[in-house]
């Protein structure tokens, strides 16, 4: 073993597929009628022995099934991937296995099987508490399915998260304050709650574009920020991230492996890593297209498509971008350690005294004030 990395060690697996594409989603994913599975899971299981070859033993602290839509994979893809990883790694007592779903019945059937083959932690994307607005943003359940799949998740793992977008169109604070009621009264221990957002590519862009959808000012959308925290803390759920709330000790370990600049091994479609080898920390990424990605691996063990060495300088940068989004705030000590030059003293006691700043046992942190406008103070640090 090199030695257990900084921030953790993960490992992501992306499954590209999706029954169908939702307007405002900009992730890989794809719509495919036809899906060779026996092909796919062996493509999966080659790339991640690639992987092994180079990161060593490290200890697994955490698997995340991400897509697409990771719960139409068949039950044995997904146990022979957490089988493949205990057999490369060492799996850390208690390690976390997430696997993202799509709360429709047929999907929520292979819960228990997902279960019995080693996921022992569902994050499910609900996104909406009402079935127009589910309509409105292409979902393909209802919110009776999402309820009833909501049960069955319980009934099968310890952890369960759901994602709600809130800034919708024809939304207001006061709607979304009630909704998020409803879904608080859902929550087990963790919610990751997203604002709205036109990501150039979608299908919201150009209807956006087009002045045919219409969304929430920034008033309002800043006033639903607001009442996201309010509500959360209320109900014992404190944001530790900027869109994401957990009760104490429920935090996503898979997330915190990126925000705390972890290693972490990305298999799949699009998938990217930070590795670190030898001759330094790298950057890697892998082919977008799921069939390029699926030929790349069979012949070569891996759908890498590039691998970038990262200087000091852009580490810092990286882990202060990252790490500033934490409640728990950056250890300057490890950003200089990283390679970035000393954060000014000047600008970090100007944003404090204006109250988007705190410092805490050491550590640098963004006020609930500051998170809102994260971008703007780290400009102000790094320039």
């Amino acid at each position: 073993m090199r030695g257990q990395p900084a921030g953790g060690f993960g490992i992501y697996v992306h499954w590209p597929f999706c029954a169908a594409k939702c307007p405002y989603c900009d992730f890989n994913s794809h719509v495919r009628r036809e899906i060779d599975q026996p092909r796919w899971r062996a493509a999966l299981i080659r790339a991640l022995e690639s992987e092994a070859e180079r990161t060593g033993s490290n200890r697994v602290d955490s698997i995340f099934f991400g897509g697409g839509t990771p719960s139409l994979m068949p039950p044995e893809t997904v146990a022979a991937v957490i089988d493949t990883i205990a057999r490369l790694w060492t799996l850390a007592p208690g390690a976390e296995v997430t696997l993202e779903a799509n709360p429709t019945s047929v999907e929520a059937g292979r819960f228990a099987a997902y279960a019995a083959g080693g996921v022992n932690r569902v994050s499910m994307g609900v996104q909406a508490l009402n079935d127009a607005d589910l309509k409105a943003l292409g979902r393909m359940h209802t919110i009776a399915e999402a309820r009833a799949a909501f049960d069955i998740a319980r009934a099968a793992f310890d952890r369960v998260s759901f994602d709600l977008i809130y800034a919708r169109m024809g939304q207001t604070p006061q709607h979304w304050r009630a909704e998020l009621r409803e879904g608080l009264a859902m929550a087990v221990d963790h919610l990751s709650l997203y604002q709205l957002t036109i990501e150039s590519g979608t299908r919201f862009a150009d209807l956006y574009r087009l002045g045919k959808l219409a969304v929430p000012g920034d008033d309002d959308a800043a006033a639903m920020y607001e009442v996201t925290q309010d509500e959360c803390d209320r109900a014992g759920l404190p944001a530790y991230e900027i869109s994401n709330h957990a009760r104490p000790g429920a935090q996503s370990r898979h997330n915190l492996v990126y925000w705390r600049y972890g290693d972490y091994v990305g298999v799949g479609p699009g998938a990217h890593g930070r590795l670190s080898v030898p001759e330094g920390r790298i950057a890697t990424e892998t082919s977008l297209a799921p069939e390029a990605w699926l030929q790349a691996a069979q012949a070569n063990g891996t759908g890498i498509i590039r691998e970038t060495p990262l200087t000091g300088e852009e580490q810092a940068s990286e882990y202060l971008m990252m790490s500033l989004r934490l409640a728990e705030g950056t250890d300057p000590a490890r950003y200089e350690a990283l390679g970035g030059t000393a954060l000014p003293p000047e600008r970090i006691a100007d944003l404090t005294q204006d109250g988007y700043l705190a410092s805490a046992d050491g550590r640098l942190c963004a006020t609930p004030k500051g998170r809102i406008v994260l971008n703007a103070i780290l400009g102000t640090l790094m320039t």
